[in-house]
């Protein structure tokens, strides 16, 4: 039934033709009226993967059409290894017209010639680890590692890595298993970084988390977010993402009972990526969409979804600059590094944490 709504959807897009319109005020980068006008043409953006209650997306969408009035909005939500099987499935005639993922899925999907070269708006200015040589994918904002610390049940907050060592933190730590989850292989860098390690060394993280364990440190190692038994005050301190406990702390209600710390040593960026699908029917319109996401106002509203934006330099809006305060210990995660050192992370902890 979905995927018949979803398709009556696009067809019903498709066969809009809207009257030339024009947004009001300044082009937001050269060129910008003039692509919203080829755009109008085909009155439609097919955006796969963006679930709106996730980065903010709704609020971009909202956005979107309010600067370009007659282009219409379809997107779902799959998940990030379906998004490049559905393209896959459909490489002949593509349904997408952008698709958004964790960046090693978008490595995928290049390395599998289902998108296409295009370099939006500040492009050039992304770190290189963040972004295809060509275009075929690049970052748009960044998850990252934070201590998030339930201050009713924690007495002293952990200010970085070394703390977390210290008997005071007797199984009161929680983060997610390396060998099961993209979160976890994150971490894992994040621990690398702030004991020596880099992208092509990630054996001090490996150890770090071995020596947590052995200090009776972790109270357990899980395989989902455990995001709802940390509201109900179950985890003392979650090894996890920045956005969560931000969200946590001003959306669902914990308030002051919750700190957000950056580990002063060093943390880990890790990259959400998109591209433009090859072969799009709404190349235009993708075009545009893919821009207005990586100018300082699309970036300033994921900025507002509490996940930090891709782009260096860009200015947040009032209402969350104190909330995602600068980080310059954080670290930018190289994708295809980490990709290859998946299976390494998976084994080195097993033997670090478990023994075998």
């Amino acid at each position: 039934m979905k995927k018949r709504m979803f398709a009556a959807a696009v067809a019903a897009g498709l066969a809009l033709s809207p009257a030339a319109q024009a947004f009001e005020g300044a082009e937001l980068y050269a060129g910008e009226r003039t692509l919203y006008e080829a755009a109008q043409k085909e009155g439609i953006v097919v955006s796969f993967d963006t679930g709106p209650t996730w980065a903010n997306w709704a609020a971009q969408f909202k956005a979107f059409q309010k600067r370009y009035p007659g282009i219409e909005m379809v997107y779902n939500d799959l998940g990030s290894a379906a998004t490049v099987v559905a393209l896959d499935k459909a490489r002949n005639r593509p349904q997408a017209d952008t698709a958004y993922y964790f960046a090693a899925s978008a490595l995928d999907a290049a390395a599998k010639g289902l998108v296409a070269d295009f370099q939006p708006v500040n492009f050039a200015k992304l770190p290189a680890a963040f972004r295809h040589d060509s275009g075929q994918w690049f970052t748009i904002h960044t998850l990252n590692v934070a201590f998030l610390v339930n201050t009713k049940l924690v007495k002293t907050v952990p200010t970085g890595w070394a703390d977390l060592l210290k008997p005071e933190y007797k199984n009161a730590v929680v983060y997610l298993d390396p060998r099961s989850t993209g979160q976890g292989q994150v971490v894992a860098f994040a621990a690398a970084f702030a004991n020596g390690g880099d992208m092509d060394n990630v054996t001090p993280g490996i150890d770090y988390l071995g020596q947590l364990s052995k200090a009776g440190n972790v109270l357990r190692t899980v395989g989902t977010t455990p995001y709802a038994q940390f509201l109900k005050g179950e985890i003392p301190i979650w090894i996890g993402y920045e956005n969560d406990g931000l969200k946590a702390k001003f959306l669902d209600g914990m308030g002051d009972n919750i700190a957000v710390v950056m580990p002063k040593e060093a943390s880990a960026a890790a990259p959400y990526a998109i591209s433009l699908v090859k072969g799009a029917r709404n190349p235009n319109a993708g075009k545009l969409w893919l821009n207005y996401i990586m100018t300082e106002e699309g970036q300033g509203i994921f900025a507002e979804g509490f996940v930090r934006p891709a782009v260096p330099g860009v200015k947040l809006p009032d209402s969350v600059a104190d909330k995602l305060p600068p980080a310059p210990q954080l670290k930018p995660i190289d994708i295809a590094k980490a990709t290859a050192k998946k299976a390494e992370i998976e084994t080195g902890w097993a033997k670090a944490v478990l023994g075998r």
